[in-house]
């Protein structure tokens, strides 16, 4: 029996289905452990963090594109830049184009928040690409972008090509 060609079926049991659900929610609690630590010491959350993410990926993007990306109530989200405003880790400016628009950027302060966040995570994954080998790395990503509906992967990609 040769290697698979890509046109046989994967047949997986539901007990195998199960350990790789298991083991995305541990891997999950991995990859933020580290920065909810960080966060606690701040009262904040992974939605904190996760607003924080994506407007250091996107400076400048709109309360609504953020609300579509994160997808979240708009009072959740609001109470959650409340919070980062005040606290000086997000600045919201008036849009150039559409008045109505709030643009957001994060602070010098929420630039460093925002690294610290993010250093645990990219040491982790570095490691752990790098034991796992590039073949290992595209099977993920593919298996993670599978997961994704329509609408979630174009967001996807077209954060990743704006941004890259």
């Amino acid at each position: 029996m040769g290697e698979p060609t890509g046109n046989e079926r994967l047949f997986l049991t539901d007990e195998q289905i199960r350990q790789g659900i298991e083991a995305m929610y541990f891997a999950y609690r991995g990859l933020t452990n580290e920065p909810d630590r960080i966060l606690a010491t701040m009262a904040y959350g992974r939605a904190h963090h996760r607003a924080i993410h994506f407007i250091n990926r996107a400076p400048g993007t709109t309360v609504t594109n953020l609300l579509e990306i994160l997808g979240v109530t708009k009072q959740s989200l609001n109470r959650v830049l409340r919070t980062l405003i005040e606290d000086g880790l997000v600045e919201s400016r008036v849009g150039k184009v559409d008045k109505r628009e709030r643009n957001l950027f994060l602070t010098e302060a929420g630039t460093a928040l925002e690294a610290r966040l993010s250093d645990a995570q990219r040491t982790r994954m570095r490691a752990t690409y790098r034991d796992a080998g590039p073949e290992a790395v595209a099977g993920f990503r593919k298996v993670l972008e599978a997961m994704m509906d329509a609408e979630m992967r174009r967001k996807y990609t077209t954060l990743r090509e704006t941004n890259s």
